[in-house]
């Protein structure tokens, strides 16, 4: 399934980090557009999180970010395909 026709892909944009500074992560997205990452308490102090921003910002990666809450998703690229009852995944119409 491409990901672009899902309806939950919608509320998701690619971004590139840009900036990691303590406390402030600075995303760029597909369309050029610059956001402010809103961090959780939990990121904010956690210091292998930091280290995994700079290794995502060396490596230049895309991430999905949340649209609305500008939030990183730790899902955002996985879309659940529906099953069949033999499990088999059902084709693309």
């Amino acid at each position: 399934m491409l990901l672009d026709h899902d309806s939950k892909m919608i509320n998701i944009v690619a971004a590139q980090i840009t900036k990691v500074f303590y406390p402030f992560v600075v995303a760029k997205t597909e369309n050029g557009d610059y956001l402010h990452i809103n961090l959780s308490d939990k990121e904010i102090e956690d210091p292998l999180f930091w280290e995994e921003l700079r290794s995502i910002l060396n490596a230049k990666l895309w991430v999905p970010v949340g649209r609305k809450y500008h939030q990183l998703l730790d899902n955002g690229w996985l879309v659940s395909e529906p099953q069949r009852e033999d499990g088999w995944l059902v084709s693309e119409p």
